[in-house]
């Protein structure tokens, strides 16, 4: 059996996702975290040219700090789509952190309405009372054709997902879906066989792409496993800072780069930025 088939046997591009900083990390984690935003702005341009599809974006405040403060992720926001245009698609943040609540998550994304947005279900959704709540802020974002990314930390919150789907909670419109492996690893060291609870029929049978990002120096192992199965890759300093080899990597590029040589040497075709938005808006 090809691997790098999908459920329908038709060969399907994997895109590689790149998160340059997250929201927790700073120089002192690795010195070529991109911070400012003409550094991030630098960053994502070298990732392109890299290979990658999408960035997943970060705004940080004048004090380096994660945030969702509307006025940081429109100015980061529109001065990198002056710069790249349509070459990678932007994907706005709202995580948490801890520090923000779902309407302050909410209206980042009404404020700014980007062209891809993610959504981590557990933050958005936390409880029955907010289902209303959440109703409405998802099909406004379908309405919007902003493309939605639900990140999903496990096997509890993939069931959920299709609960909410089958309940129209989340629309039926294409969307996108972010596989955390190890974020309750001890340590958050993850493995390939952190993807297994997660390869389910609903999952590998569904019209909706799916994607894996994996924390520790098995990253790229990890990430290899997902190509194989189908899926779509996130990269990036967000989650880990070691290459392949073990070693300390120079950058995120070169992390994107370590995965298309792979991807080659598994004839496994890499999705451009063109190809992987129209696949999620089609």
């Amino acid at each position: 059996m090809d691997l790098t088939m999908n459920s329908d046997s038709q060969k399907q591009k994997t895109a590689i996702i790149v998160a340059p900083n997250g929201a927790r990390k700073s120089y002192d984690d690795h010195p070529a975290l991109p911070i400012t935003n003409q550094e991030i702005i630098a960053d994502v341009i070298t990732c392109r040219d890299a290979g990658a599809a999408m960035v997943h974006l970060h705004a940080r405040n004048k004090e380096g700090q994660h945030s969702l403060d509307i006025d940081d992720n429109i100015a980061l926001y529109q001065s990198l789509k002056e710069q790249v245009g349509d070459s990678i698609i932007i994907q706005l943040t709202t995580e948490a952190v801890g520090i923000y609540q779902p309407e302050q998550q909410m209206a980042l994304i009404k404020e700014t309405q980007p062209e891809a947005a993610s959504f981590a279900l557990s933050e958005l959704i936390p409880n029955e009372q907010s289902l209303d709540r959440a109703t409405e802020f998802f099909h406004w974002v379908a309405e919007k054709k902003i493309i939605a990314q639900y990140i999903l930390y496990s096997y509890s919150d993939l069931q959920r997902y299709f609960s909410l789907l089958q309940q129209g909670i989340l629309p039926a419109n294409k969307h996108h879906i972010l596989l955390v492996l190890g974020r309750y690893s001890k340590q958050q060291i993850s493995t390939p066989h952190d993807l297994a609870p997660f390869l389910q029929p609903q999952l590998l049978e569904s019209n909706n792409r799916w994607a894996v990002c994996a924390f520790g120096q098995h990253e790229h192992r990890c990430l290899t496993a997902a190509m194989l199965m189908g899926g779509d890759i996130r990269v990036g300093f967000e989650n880990n800072h070691l290459n392949r080899h073990g070693s300390i990597a120079k950058n995120n590029a070169a992390q994107v780069s370590e995965l298309i040589t792979t991807a080659k040497q598994l004839n496994i075709d890499i999705a451009d930025a063109r190809s992987f938005r129209k696949s999620l808006t089609d």
